[in-house]
């Protein structure tokens, strides 16, 4: 039977030592996405994030799904210390090889069992919307021989967050579905992209996270937790200290500030 404890430590340890991964050793690699979703759940154990704030959810974007080279979204679970509102000031050298993404985001009104979930029951569960920064690492060497159970395993990139606060917006009379973001530096740095592309319609993200095997693996999605529902735009990879807005009008823009 598969332990999924010594991958995570060693996950663990790449965090804490700040270093690069380029796979895990074979006696302890996942070899599956549901081995890989137990050993981010043994991961969020040991880092002490049972049950998550929430969870992120990469490549639901054509653009971003071309870029990994992989065909189907990818989630992983997120600390209530790594989660920021509205606006959050990190220092560049805690991160390795850092880069931000153009996100929208959900918080959860209702818990959602894990399982098969529609588009309109993911709908019914959402409680707010909002704009979203993440703040991703490119912690791994060779993304092919690290394969994508430990991708997995490792919370796809994932780092921190930064989410839009509550805000006075009746978000479910806008279009949600054909929003268009931007997210720009203070160097000139921009990229833009429509809600469209993650996966149809935002929520399509939401309705696949619940059936996944990561939401299997923590028992499902309750309310009051945050989901980050993918990027518009590649990651912007920084090379610096950098100021970044991320805006999808008219919700309010979100910010942070890597010094």
């Amino acid at each position: 039977m598969f332990d999924p404890v010594p991958a995570a430590k060693v996950l663990r340890g790449v965090r804490r030592d700040r270093v690069v991964v380029s796979g895990l050793p074979a006696a302890i690699a996942p070899r599956t996405s549901a081995e890989g979703a137990a050993v981010q759940y043994a991961l969020a154990e040991l880092a002490g994030a049972v049950p998550p704030v929430g969870f992120k959810i990469g490549a639901t974007g054509k653009r971003m799904q071309v870029y990994l080279g992989i065909d189907a979204p990818i989630a992983g679970f997120m600390r209530a210390e790594d989660v920021y509102r509205g606006h959050a000031e990190l220092r560049f050298a805690d991160f390795i090889k850092p880069g931000v993404e153009c996100e929208v985001a959900v918080r959860l009104a209702r818990d959602l069992p894990p399982g098969p979930c529609s588009l309109e029951q993911a709908l019914a569960a959402v409680g707010d919307f909002f704009a979203g920064i993440e703040i991703v690492e490119n912690r791994y060497g060779d993304l092919k021989a690290l394969g994508t159970p430990t991708l997995v395993a490792d919370q796809m990139y994932h780092c921190a967050a930064v989410i839009g606060d509550r805000h006075g917006l009746d978000w479910r009379a806008l279009d949600i579905g054909a929003l268009r973001g931007r997210i720009s530096l203070e160097d000139g740095t921009t990229d833009e992209g429509v809600t469209t592309d993650l996966l149809g319609h935002p929520l399509a993200g939401l309705a696949w996270l619940v059936g996944s095997a990561e939401a299997a693996a923590f028992g499902g999605l309750k309310a009051g937790q945050v989901v980050m529902l993918g990027s518009v735009t590649p990651p912007v990879w920084l090379s610096g200290p950098a100021m970044v807005t991320v805006a999808f009008p008219p919700l309010p823009p979100v910010t942070v500030r890597l010094r």
